[in-house]
């Protein structure tokens, strides 16, 4: 796997885990999501995939600019 794939596809893992721990927090602080457990997977998924995409396009506009 070519390391700028695999940088993007780590990095919609961390976007699609940081969501989730934010949507449980809120859950945990009280809050009262009006959507179930698998919706908030599928907008976890969305976030990732979403996150994954914009790495995969900017990374290398960054690395040519010497900021990564």
């Amino acid at each position: 796997m070519r390391p700028r794939l695999r940088s993007s596809l780590l990095w919609g893992l961390v976007g699609a885990l940081a969501f989730l721990v934010f949507a449980q927090g809120y859950v945990l602080l009280g809050g009262d999501l009006p959507v179930g457990f698998l919706a908030r997977l599928g907008v976890a998924a969305l976030v990732g995939a979403i996150a994954a995409g914009l790495t995969y396009a900017t990374e290398h506009r960054l690395a040519e600019k010497g900021r990564s």
